[in-house]
């Protein structure tokens, strides 16, 4: 199964077949944008609808590895997202650009090594939290509200360990982001399939490490996809911790596809919980197109729209 990791590693998306497909389906449409202000309809929901939605939706750069970051961010802006997200400090501009916000900023340091090198252990610290800094005072700069981080892998190490590690590497850093207005968000990841020995797995465990940190700005990433396969109980679970979640990630169950039926999630339901707790984050669509992506993009948004 493909994995964020896998495309930071080989750079490329697993799914090229099936983008540059959709890409050319889509291309009358999705890529022509109309001017702005016109209440253009793609897949059964018009943009203006999407972008007055009560949650502001965004979209993963890495799963459309395969379609350029200008074409993308002006499909974006059709469909009526309001962000493209998980960019690096040089591609902020390019969504700018078209209008549209990075929601939440990739970490910084060696890709392939982002999401099992974390702040669970002291020895990484010294170089963490000087590339942490930095990428804090990009995203200030542009304007990016959030910066993505990660727990890393356990290697041993036992629950408390890593939540003692990772508060203290944690609290080096907060009153940077404070000072920058910029939230520093830990996601939980499920290692059971995707990234096996990852730390931060559960969420009552982030919210433990949300307790230890004790700042406004750090708070949980709750990737809805890999949650499900760790705990299930979706609902009740964002109920539950709302108040320590900044920003949610989508993906189909099983498999990380589309949203859609073929799964076993049902979005509207989430999305209007998510809606309920009085959220003012944004969601991102995080799945792995396996049909025509901006088409499925497109339709996701319409399920996501409440």
């Amino acid at each position: 199964m493909p994995t964020r990791r896998t495309f930071l590693r080989h750079g490329v998306a697993a799914t090229g077949a099936a983008t540059l497909g959709g890409l050319a389906a889509c291309s009358g449409s999705l890529l022509g944008a109309a001017p702005s202000g016109h209440d253009a309809t793609f897949a059964g929901i018009s943009r203006a609808s999407a972008a007055a939605g009560a949650i502001r939706q965004s979209v993963c750069r890495w799963c459309y590895r395969d379609i350029a970051l200008p074409d993308l961010a002006r499909a974006a802006r059709s469909i009526g997202l309001r962000s493209v997200e998980l960019l690096e400090p040089d591609e902020f501009a390019v969504v700018a650009e078209q209008g549209l916000v990075c929601a939440m900023a990739n970490a910084p340091g060696e890709p392939r090594l982002r999401i099992t090198r974390g702040f669970n252990r002291v020895e990484q610290h010294a170089e963490l939290i000087p590339q942490y800094t930095r990428q804090i005072e990009l995203a200030a700069r542009a304007g990016v509200p959030n910066l993505i981080c990660f727990s890393g892998n356990r290697a041993g190490a036992s629950s408390e360990e890593g939540l003692a590690a990772c508060a203290t590497g944690l609290r080096a850093l907060t009153p940077i982001a404070e000072r920058a207005g910029v939230t520093l968000c830990m996601e939980l990841l499920n290692s059971r399939v995707d990234h096996h020995d990852y730390q931060c797995d559960h969420t009552a465990w982030g919210a433990e490490l949300v307790g230890r940190v004790a700042s406004p700005r750090f708070r949980l990433l709750y990737d809805i996809y890999h949650m499900q396969i760790m705990e299930g109980d979706v609902i009740r679970t964002i109920r539950q911790y709302h108040d320590v979640i900044a920003h949610y990630h989508t993906g189909g169950v099983p498999g990380r596809h589309e949203i859609d039926d073929g799964q076993e999630l049902h979005y509207p339901a989430i999305m209007r919980a998510i809606r309920d707790t009085g959220f003012t984050g944004y969601v991102a669509q995080e799945f792995i197109p396996a049909r025509a992506p901006l088409e499925s993009l497109a339709d996701a948004v319409r399920r996501c729209t409440v």
